[in-house]
C-alpha cells in the first residue's frame, strides 16, 4: 500500500478511529524508543503507574472494541517509520487499552528450536489473545505472571 493511500485511508476513518491510531503511533514510537533508552523494566513500571485498576467484571462486554483498537494499533505499527517488534506492540496496546478503561494483560512465552530460545509477547483481554491473528502465541510456552499471583495473595 503506498503512503498516499494509507493516508486516504485514515482521514476516511471516523475520528475516535483516527485518534486510536494518532495515539497508538505515539505509544508505539515511544515504547520503541523507551526501551532502547531506559530498558523495559523502567516502561513497564512508567505504564503501570500512569494506568489504571480496571474492574474486569464490568469489562466483559468490550471484547469487541479491544479488538478494534487492536486492529487499529497495528495497522499504526506498520506505518510508523521504526520497525517495532512484538513486545514493542505488545507494550503499547496494553497501555493504550488500559488507558481506555479496558482491561489488558502483557503476557511473555518462551520456545527453544535449533537456533535458540526464543521469546514473544502478546495481550490478552479476559484470557483472549488479542494481536495474535495468526495464533503465534500457540507456539510458546507461557510465563506465569507474577503481577497476577502478588494480586491474588
Amino acid at each position: 500500500m503506498s503512503f498516499f493511500s494509507a493516508l486516504r485511508r485514515f482521514w476516511q476513518l471516523p475520528g475516535s478511529e483516527r485518534s486510536v491510531v494518532l495515539q497508538s503511533a505515539f505509544w508505539l514510537t515511544a515504547t520503541w524508543f523507551a526501551l532502547r533508552l531506559i530498558g523495559f523494566r523502567r516502561w513497564s513500571g512508567f505504564f503501570e503507574r500512569r494506568s489504571s485498576a480496571v474492574d474486569t467484571a464490568e469489562r466483559v462486554s468490550q471484547l469487541a472494541e479491544a479488538k478494534s483498537i487492536t486492529r487499529l494499533l497495528s495497522a499504526a505499527a506498520s506505518h510508523l517509520l521504526v520497525r517495532t517488534n512484538c513486545l514493542e506492540q505488545a507494550t503499547a496496546l496494553c497501555y493504550v487499552l488500559r488507558r481506555r478503561g479496558i482491561s489488558a494483560e502483557l503476557r511473555f512465552g518462551a520456545r527453544k528450536d535449533t537456533a535458540g530460545l526464543e521469546a514473544h509477547a502478546w495481550v490478552e483481554h479476559l484470557g483472549i489473545p488479542l494481536n495474535e491473528d495468526r495464533g503465534e502465541h500457540l507456539h510458546f510456552m507461557p510465563f506465569e505472571n507474577p503481577q497476577r499471583e502478588s494480586l491474588t495473595d
